[in-house]
């Protein structure tokens, strides 16, 4: 999904671009990439890379960049199914019965812009036949990122929720980190499925319900964020970029790096950007990622949406603050940078029952420091310097479901349980999107989602099956032009292993399909202006 950190890396590939000439190869788009990485994975061998023999028998479902298919492939790499949507899919939920339910990109939504807003979830049965088609996408709100699809068939779907810069203000924002659109701010929302299009909002969180601020003494939520690491520092986050003009934006737009609905007021609105939602159901707990403030955060979803909005009630008795944070607690003023140990994260989820390591947290980590602390100061600095890691956490959970946490201290754990780098570690980095998820055999299925690859790990570190998606759609621009595969041509927002026992496959031949989709290739090198 894209956000503000693209237009960067985006303005890295351009800068590559506009120094190239006609006929040179394009290696790379980052501008001092060492000899073997190719983070974007333009021109190297794409498809079934390595594989092992006794691999765990199963499929991986992954939606196909810049297309409205999802596709399952086997373990040699062939496609045995696929469903299509309507629209640009994402994501993706294979269900017991063989009904999917994918997140679409809905081509007119009003308001938002960079920050991964979708605002459409479908249901197709296994036969690819409507089953449901629910948008919610205003000018108010908007789905964004993830959802989680729970056991009784709702889901919880992360949400864009407009504010103002004077509501803002209002919450104790400071001036200087308010964009003048205003903020969006998170909101969760359970949707119970009915009829084929409708939805019903059986329950909500909103994170401005659970804000404390030591800047505007005026404001009912004043506090020392310090005595309260259940309640999120409204002056915690990204500061909001540079400004700039409506030109230089317009160009931006062109060049593909910029969304349709932005505008110079609203680059930096998306101040936290919940970038995944996992449900735990033995817990009635749900986690959430915030890459712009560093960490993973939980929340009680056994309240009311009454006791949600407040601090009391539920099974933990805290209604909707949060019960557990990891990452930065710099953000509750429990330390300071050395102990800050997520860079920009995603695909945060709890280890499902029955597999090894089973209730703790798996997290992909995109930005682990090296010998510098700052997300913008890694990004632009040296590729050598940067790379990636899975992490596996032990939360500090008690048998009531709540979480300890010493008065004076941050909440833990210290180290994570498990780490997964690659040996040399530069060969493993996403800076954006990824994923990972703890397999029934204890081995870890890894997507370096920049780059569309997806890695099989042992518990040792040791790849044992490797894929790079070789495909690419056609989807368009509304006025028919098409979509530029730079700089994300093969990138990938989550990979999900489901094993051969899956109910949804009961009774059903997984085959490959005749005859196979076909395969993208990567067009010349464009020209820039100056070059022609």
């Amino acid at each position: 999904m894209k956000n503000i950190y693209y237009i960067l890396i985006g303005l890295l590939v351009i800068s590559l671009f506009s120094q190239c000439k006609q006929g040179q190869s394009l290696k790379s788009p980052v501008l001092d990439e060492p000899v073997g990485r190719n983070i974007f994975g333009y021109h190297i061998p794409r498809g079934l890379i390595k594989t092992s023999e006794n691999l765990s028998d199963g499929y991986i479902l992954y939606t196909v960049p810049n297309s409205p298919y999802a596709y399952l492939i086997n373990r040699k790499g062939e496609v045995v199914h696929q469903w299509k949507a309507n629209y640009g899919a994402f994501g993706g939920y294979l269900l017991d019965d063989g009904s999917i339910i994918l997140g679409l990109d809905d081509p007119d939504y009003p308001v938002f812009g960079h920050g991964g807003p979708y605002g459409r979830l479908i249901k197709l049965t296994w036969d690819g036949k409507l089953l449901w088609d629910f948008e919610y996408a205003t000018r108010e709100h908007i789905l964004h990122h993830d959802m989680a699809v729970m056991p009784n068939g709702n889901i919880l779907a992360t949400v864009y929720e407009a504010t103002t810069y004077d509501e803002a203000l209002a919450l104790g924002r400071r001036p200087d980190m308010i964009p003048l659109d205003g903020p969006w701010l998170e909101k969760i929302i359970e949707i119970e499925p009915q009829g084929k299009f409708d939805g019903k909002i059986v329950w909500e969180w909103y994170i401005k319900d659970h804000l404390i601020q030591n800047h505007d003494p005026r404001m009912a939520n004043y506090g020392n964020p310090k005595d309260h690491p259940e309640l999120l520092d409204f002056n915690r986050g990204l500061p909001i970029p540079a400004a700039i003009t409506e030109d230089s934006l317009e160009i931006l737009k062109l060049k593909g790096i910029a969304e349709r609905n932005d505008t110079p007021g609203s680059l930096g609105a998306d101040i936290y950007h919940f970038n995944s939602i996992n449900y735990n159901a033995d817990l009635d707990q749900i986690v959430v990622s915030s890459p712009h403030l560093s960490e993973i955060l939980v929340l009680d979803h056994s309240t009311s949406t009454k006791e949600a909005a407040g601090h009391k009630g539920g099974k933990s008795g805290k209604g909707g603050d949060f019960l557990y944070r990891w990452g930065n607690p710099q953000n509750y003023m429990k330390g300071d940078s050395t102990n800050r140990q997520l860079f920009g994260q995603h695909d945060v989820r709890w280890v499902e029952k029955g597999k090894p390591g089973e209730g703790h947290l798996t997290v992909f980590n995109n930005h682990p420091p090296s010998d510098v602390k700052d997300f913008m100061q890694e990004l632009m600095g040296p590729i050598s310097e940067r790379y990636s890691a899975v992490y596996e956490i032990t939360s500090p959970i008690n048998e009531r479901g709540t979480y300890e946490l010493d008065k004076n201290a941050a909440f833990g754990p210290d180290q994570p349980f498990w780490i997964y780098t690659a040996a040399d570690t530069f060969t493993f980095y996403s800076p954006f999107i990824s994923g990972a998820q703890r397999m029934e055999n204890g081995n870890t299925l890894i997507n370096e989602g920049a780059r569309g690859r997806f890695m099989e790990v042992t518990p040792e570190g040791k790849t044992v099956w490797e894929y790079l998606i070789p495909y690419r759609g056609e989807i368009r621009k509304p006025d028919g032009e098409p979509n530029n595969p730079m700089f994300m041509a093969y990138s990938q927002f989550r990979a999900t292993f489901i094993p051969v026992e899956h109910p949804a496959f009961s009774g059903k031949e997984l085959n490959p399909i005749k005859p196979q989709p076909d395969v993208f290739k990567m067009p010349p090198m464009p020209l820039m202006p100056e070059d022609q």
